[in-house]
């Protein structure tokens, strides 16, 4: 029975006023020991929903479940009090670990992503570099090294963990949620955001935390939870989410129609008081946002508007070339040097690269200066630029400097040559900094990253006078530059390298319709057998299309120099369809065959000699190339 709506029959009696009276005192009763103030309307605002709420008010009842040493660690399996809803207690498990006898100490909370729990190895990883660190298991998966009986996260009569995947886009109200009405408070995000904010009352608490010293970071749906809690909890004093908290999700991608998520209930709603993009524009602290430039779950264009949006003085961006929801090490380790940099004053962090895009230039090509500070040893710069409007499936193509000139600061000049006049330009760069010996922790790599990125349309493009200079090619790569172009996965395993790229996605090396595609590699014992993999309409369902995983099996007979050719009648999907032309490609994978995700890889012939060098790339054909663009649907 909903209190607020009684049946007609009390309506109409006489007792109607003393029975709505009871519900009210018996909803109030229920709720007064609730963590959150009682609302009886929507709270219309990002302010509305968090007023009232202290996370340092409760009683944190911190418990440690078992505790261990490590080397000179301390590591402990505790639980805290999240809070009371719906007149249930929610407690939340984690990890928690710090230099053993250390006082005073930086301290850092760890948001797992979707999928994961609580790390131990994140709790090692950073408490060997000076923190007290707490990793949270938000998303109450079995702890890790749990023992019969081991308490683990309990949300009581909410759920905001996956296994209530529908409530991350959802404000309406339902059995496990906490208003009855439209709000913000019935989305996960908020309650999660909540426990984040628990999790620093936790360790301002901690005997050996220097409580104004608290950094907080995240990984994917993680980032997206660093991004809320530093956007409303002044407590937190650096901030680093990656992949995942850009905000701007539930808005379209520039030129691609119905590419926006969605949302249960109002959508203004939502992006005035859970979209990331509000809390975003709230963050005080040093922030470093840490992507792929090909990320599903931080598309680029909206990591750039969202870093735009924050007011921190401090703030800086780094790219991971060609990859998705992935850093290489000199990418991923800018984040532990940043809260190194502001909770433990390690290092002073280099200002962001700046870039200059230059439309009109004699050669109608446009021109990009990169400028770096120079106050550190700069070891490169890399730049790279592309024109598919859905970043998940963009292909970078990387320009080499055509000058450079020094003086207080460094600047680079590269060419970005187009290819469709129709098409947007996009480039971004990134900055790659030496580390002094002393610099660097046990297993940090020599260099770390910062980056910058720009975007021109097709209206300015125009309007600037540039040409489209550059043409379709059958040679996809010569590898003489390496495998620049590429991405790669375990790539010294024999037995686990995977080679990436979304080159064939660029209409400068789409196939022709009767081609072959043609490989090249060299291998060092004979009778290798190698997967071919093309993936076609990734992240295109606004399209109404599909995506779809074909593998071609090819035989590298011979030690030394081999030579493959695979027509479309040599690729085939999991239901045994042969792949029908060469529209729609944007990934191409090699791999070994028996690390195929594929049937037909189960008679398992593990990989022989060392990881295969490759060669040379092309289509090999004739027939017609223009095909239609692959944001249309096939109706338009």
């Amino acid at each position: 029975m909903n209190p607020f709506h009684p049946p007609q029959y009390f309506q109409r009696s006489s007792g109607c006023i003393f029975f709505l009276a009871f519900l009210l005192l018996w909803q109030n009763d229920l709720r007064s020991e609730d963590s959150l103030p009682h609302l009886t309307a929507t709270p219309r605002s990002l302010d509305a929903i968090w007023r009232g709420y202290d996370p340092t008010v409760e009683p944190i009842e911190a418990r440690t479940v078992r505790e261990w040493t490590t080397g000179e660690l301390t590591l402990r399996h505790v639980t805290y009090r999240i809070g009371t809803f719906r007149g249930k207690p929610a407690t939340m498990a984690a990890f928690y670990g710090f230099p053993t006898g250390r006082k005073n100490l930086p301290a850092l909370v760890h948001f797992h992503g979707g999928g994961q729990r609580a790390f131990q190895a994140e709790v090692r990883r950073f408490a060997a570099r000076g923190y007290a660190v707490l990793s949270i298991n938000w998303g109450g998966r079995e702890m890790e090294s749990a023992r019969k009986g081991d308490p683990n996260t309990d949300w009581g009569a909410v759920d905001p963990t996956q296994n209530n995947v529908g409530g991350y886009s959802n404000l309406l109200p339902g059995p496990q949620t906490v208003d009855p009405f439209p709000s913000a408070r019935n989305n996960n995000w908020f309650l999660l955001a909540v426990a984040g904010r628990r999790a620093i009352t936790f360790l301002q608490q901690q005997a050996e935390v220097d409580g104004n010293r608290i950094g907080i970071y995240g990984h994917s749906m993680g980032g997206r939870l660093t991004g809320l809690v530093a956007g409303v909890d002044r407590r937190v004093r650096a901030a680093s989410p990656s992949v995942g908290g850009s905000g701007f999700l539930q808005t379209d991608l520039w030129g691609l129609s119905r590419s926006a998520r969605r949302v249960r209930g109002d959508l203004e709603l939502f992006q005035k008081t859970m979209a990331g993009q509000a809390y975003l524009e709230r963050i005080q602290c040093p922030l470093l946002f840490l992507s792929a430039t090909n990320d599903f779950n931080a598309p680029l264009e909206f990591v750039g508007r969202g870093m735009k949006l924050a007011p921190s003085p401090e703030k800086r961006l780094v790219l991971a070339p060609h990859l998705n929801h992935r850093f290489t090490p000199a990418t991923e380790i800018s984040r532990p040097l940043w809260l190194d940099a502001h909770l433990l004053q390690r290092l002073e962090f280099p200002t962001s690269p700046r870039i200059q895009i230059q439309l009109k230039t004699e050669s109608g090509i446009p021109t990009v200066q990169v400028t770096a500070d120079s106050s550190r040893p700069v070891e490169r710069v890399e730049l790279y630029y592309g024109y598919a409007r859905d970043p998940r499936n963009r292909f970078w193509a990387r320009s080499d400097p055509k000058s450079k000139s020094k003086g207080k600061t460094v600047h680079w000049q590269f060419e970005t040559p187009l290819f469709d006049l129709e098409e947007p330009l996009f480039v971004h760069a990134t900055v790659y900094y030496r580390l002094a010996r002393e610099e660097r922790q046990p297993g940090d790599p020599a260099s770390f990253a910062l980056s910058a990125m720009a975007s021109r349309y097709p209206e300015e493009l125009v309007s600037a006078g540039c040409r489209a200079t550059e043409k379709r090619r059958d040679l996809i790569e010569d590898f003489q530059q390496g495998m620049r172009n590429w991405y790669l996965l375990n790539a010294q395993n024999r037995h686990h390298w995977l080679f990436g790229t979304r080159k064939l996605a660029d209409p400068r090396w789409e196939a022709p319709a009767e081609a072959e595609l043609i490989l090249e590699l060299m291998t060092s014992q004979p009778d290798n057998r190698l997967a071919v993999q093309i993936m076609t309409d990734q992240w295109r369902s606004y399209a109404g299309k599909k995506k779809q995983t074909w593998i071609a099996f090819a035989r590298a007979p011979e030690a030394g120099q081999n030579r493959i050719r695979l027509g479309l009648g040599d690729f085939h999907n999991a239901e045994g369809e042969t792949l029908p032309d060469w529209a729609g490609i944007t990934e191409l994978i090699l791999c070994a065959a028996d690390k195929a995700r594929d049937p037909r890889s189960a008679s398992k012939e593990p990989w022989q000699g060392e990881v295969p060098v490759l060669k040379y790339l092309a289509w090999q054909g004739k027939g017609e190339i223009k095909r239609p663009k692959p944001y249309l649907s096939a109706d338009e």
